[in-house]
């Protein structure tokens, strides 16, 4: 039976040995499977980018390029007009002063759809395009509204040597507002306490868990009023004797482009091409708005995240 025994040894770690091979080649070859879909998975994504930079890239150099004939510039005053928006006063003042500063600009259009914003950041556009057109007199510049010109895109089109609109645009809106809401009744229903520790008699004024003091309602009056008159002063400088004598006129109502022209917030009908075409003579149109820079503009249209991820996968860190 002994060298029975002896004989069954090797035939045992044989098949052992056998079964470790197996194994040890069975997780090489998934290791070298895994390596080639990364691989693959990186190159497509990278050909993904790629075509994203081919698509994206002419759009961006195309913005504000100097061409070598006479042609109409172009900046849009795209949303709300506010501080880091993308209708921030920056952002609109660099893409006018570019547009004037080419010695090829036979005339600007301020292409506007906009509801208002802040009129600290309209009032900044305003004395920018006032000192621009006196600085370059020989270059006009037209405001085309195209669905909306209200409160602050108005305040900034009134700074134009012409506005134009469609027959259907929104235009006016010339006043000042301040809202919120309290919540004083719901507090004491509720039986909350409201405990607000202030350094300074009007620190907290419009608390909107406090009730409402005259005198602080009245300041903040005041304060609207103020820069409403602001509004108004701009509007009537801007405009001149082509405004109506009409007090609704600054009542904060908007109205249809053909209202508007009688009104005399509005000049004419017509587009920006038609401007370009008819108006200016360089029916060639550049665009000088700013545009965000390659990976910002990803992040927006893709999320962060996935630009994050991608980023990473292709070892370019985070897109911050």
């Amino acid at each position: 039976m002994e060298p029975t025994e002896e004989k069954k040894l090797p035939r045992e770690e044989g098949w052992e040995r056998d079964v470790l091979n197996r194994l040890a080649f069975a997780s090489l070859n998934e290791q070298r499977r895994a390596r080639r879909w990364s691989i693959f998975f990186k190159g497509l994504m990278f050909l993904y980018l790629f075509a994203l930079l081919v698509v994206m890239l002419p759009d961006q150099m195309g913005s504000g390029s100097v061409k070598g004939g006479r042609h109409t510039a172009l900046v849009e005053v795209k949303g709300v007009i506010a501080d880091g928006a993308e209708a921030s006063a920056d952002n609109i003042v660099t893409g006018l002063r570019k547009a004037f500063e080419d010695k090829h600009t036979a005339g600007v259009i301020l292409r506007i759809n906009s509801p208002g914003g802040s009129p600290v950041q309209s009032g900044y556009v305003y004395d920018e395009i006032k000192r621009l057109r006196q600085k370059y007199p020989d270059v006009p510049l037209y405001a085309v509204v195209s669905d909306m010109c209200a409160s602050g895109g108005y305040y900034i089109a009134a700074a134009a040597d012409s506005i134009y609109a469609n027959k259907a645009s929104v235009v006016g809106s010339i006043g000042v507002l301040m809202n919120g809401f309290g919540f004083v009744d719901a507090m004491d229903k509720l039986g909350v306490e409201r405990r607000l520790l202030t350094a300074g008699e009007h620190k907290g004024f419009l608390d909107p868990f406090s009730p409402t003091r005259p005198e602080d309602v009245e300041h903040i009056k005041t304060l609207l009023g103020d820069i409403h008159q602001q509004f108004i002063t701009a509007v009537k400088e801007g405009r001149g004797q082509r405004l109506k004598e009409d007090p609704a006129i600054f009542s904060g109502l908007v109205w249809t482009g053909e209202q508007g022209m009688q009104l005399g917030l509005v000049d004419a009908m017509g587009s920006a091409s038609h401007v370009a075409r008819e108006v200016i003579g360089a029916e060639e149109i550049v665009d000088f708005t700013p545009r965000p820079r390659y990976f910002e503009r990803l992040a927006a249209s893709l999320g962060a995240a996935m630009a994050n991820g991608f980023g990473t996968l292709l070892g370019m860190g985070q897109v911050r």
